[in-house]
């Protein structure tokens, strides 16, 4: 099976990282539009005709079996719509909500995301849904993003102060689960579990990959090299494009020539 996994950057490594462990035979092009991030601050009626219009071009370029929307803020925004313009299998990435209520002991789950997943009703829905005994304190945060993709290229990051102040609302002490409401943060979970080790930190990499898997099952081998793909040079260029080809990634696009 042929996977185009699509982020804002290089969160939806993460996701890649699962589906490699899951199925070392799947065909992965990895699809970052570096040159809009960050997504979490851009208005809905800016984000989804770029969207729409960018994964369709990607789509037609690449040709894949599945299209694996690694983002929570495309998801929320974007996936009913894509779903509707082609035909092909989409799969979406949620913030984990279900996860962490279940792995709640007191009943205080916190959500780590962008201000754009924080301020859709899809999350108001998968909260009533599956997460209906609970207190949710929701954060969403402008800096943690970036922070990652940082670490991607090697720095050093402290994510102290930008999660603070989920911590900080009142009652927010007795928060024992949190879920990674962007899979940017994947990269992070080492510096929130250094901060707080007795919280469960809820990452969506995993259940994603495993629905991108299940939804492909049913497509032959697809052979052909690993792809990686840019809609703008990336920071430190040379750094990360190493680090993509020890992911996996032979060929690496920096300037795709899509919209561009």
């Amino acid at each position: 099976m042929h996977l185009l996994v699509f982020d804002s950057g290089i969160g939806g490594l993460g996701v890649v990282g699962e589906i490699r462990a899951l199925r070392p035979d799947a065909r992965i092009t990895y699809f970052m539009d570096n040159g809009f991030f960050p997504y979490g601050a851009k208005p809905d009626e800016v984000l989804l005709p770029h969207l729409v219009k960018l994964i369709g071009q990607a789509i037609a370029a690449h040709r894949p079996d599945v299209v694996v929307v690694a983002c929570n803020t495309a998801s929320t925004i974007a996936l009913s719509a894509l779903r509707a313009a082609y035909d092909l299998p989409i799969v979406g990435c949620v913030p984990p909500i279900k996860p962490a209520a279940a792995a709640s002991r007191t009943g205080h789950i916190g959500v780590l995301a962008t201000a754009a997943t924080v301020r859709r009703p899809y999350l108001n829905e998968l909260i009533a849904r599956f997460a209906p005994g609970c207190t949710v304190y929701s954060l969403g945060t402008p800096t943690l993003a970036a922070l990652a993709e940082e670490k991607f290229r090697g720095a050093a990051v402290d994510v102290t102060a930008a999660i603070a102040p989920l911590f900080a609302q009142p009652g927010a002490a007795a928060i024992d689960a949190v879920a990674l409401g962007c899979t940017h943060y994947t990269f992070l979970r080492d510096e929130f579990a250094a901060l707080y080790p007795n919280i469960a930190w809820c990452d969506p990499a995993l259940p994603v990959a495993r629905r991108a898997v299940e939804v492909g099952a049913g497509f032959p081998e697809s052979d052909g090299p690993g792809t990686a793909c840019f809609t703008a040079p990336p920071a430190d260029e040379a750094v990360v494009t190493a680090r993509l080809r020890a992911m996996g990634f032979v060929n690496i696009k920096v300037r795709e020539a899509l919209l561009l």
